[in-house]
């Protein structure tokens, strides 16, 4: 059975929704400070894509071909690109900028694809994030323990568990205090990578 995250017109109906109750305010920040050569992890069906400011030059990765189809119907311009985030599919230092949008929870391997993350940006590129995390509470915490196998078969790979903020840090990225949010489990942060 495929999840909810490969099944593109339910995926960008859920999307929708919550971009309604608050997550757009959220995506445009993420966004906003993109700047340069930007790769966009995870684009997903594409919702970034549209929003990046002239001068940006978005390259969409993503796994799933039905989804970069949805991707390519919202942003017929961008360049869209087949693969996943613990092998990047780039030389060394090409981006300026990685914009990742709700994405390192379903990722296979969290720190190897950080890892990909630090190698594909320049010297003093950024990293952009938006990620729902670990609870900071802990009855919430078990909660998400307990139903993370379930979920992540239903959604298609999410695990509601991962404290992504955390395993950033763990990468070697420093965190910037000026624009990082938190409202509940949901964060968004944009980090510079270590010496």
């Amino acid at each position: 059975m495929r999840g909810l995250e490969q099944i593109p017109w339910l995926y960008d109906t859920l999307c929708a929704v919550l971009e309604r109750l608050g997550l757009g305010d959220w995506r445009r920040w993420l966004v906003a400070g993109a700047r340069g050569r930007t790769l966009d992890v995870g684009t997903g069906t594409g919702r970034n894509l549209p929003l990046y400011a002239p001068g940006v030059t978005p390259v969409g990765l993503e796994p799933a071909w039905d989804t970069l189809a949805r991707a390519r119907r919202r942003a017929p311009r961008a360049r869209l690109v087949q693969g996943r985030a613990e092998a990047l599919p780039f030389r060394d230092g090409a981006f300026d900028t990685v914009v990742s949008g709700l994405c390192f929870c379903s990722v296979g391997d969290p720190a190897r694809g950080l890892a990909e993350v630090r190698r594909v940006l320049v010297s003093g590129g950024r990293l952009r994030m938006l990620e729902h995390v670990r609870s900071e509470r802990p009855w919430k915490a078990r909660v998400q323990d307990r139903l993370q196998p379930f979920w992540t078969r239903l959604s298609g790979g999410c695990h509601p568990n991962r404290d992504t903020e955390l395993a950033v840090a763990r990468a070697g990225f420093a965190i910037e205090a000026d624009g990082r949010a938190a409202k509940g489990d949901m964060r968004r942060f944009a980090a510079r990578p270590g010496a």
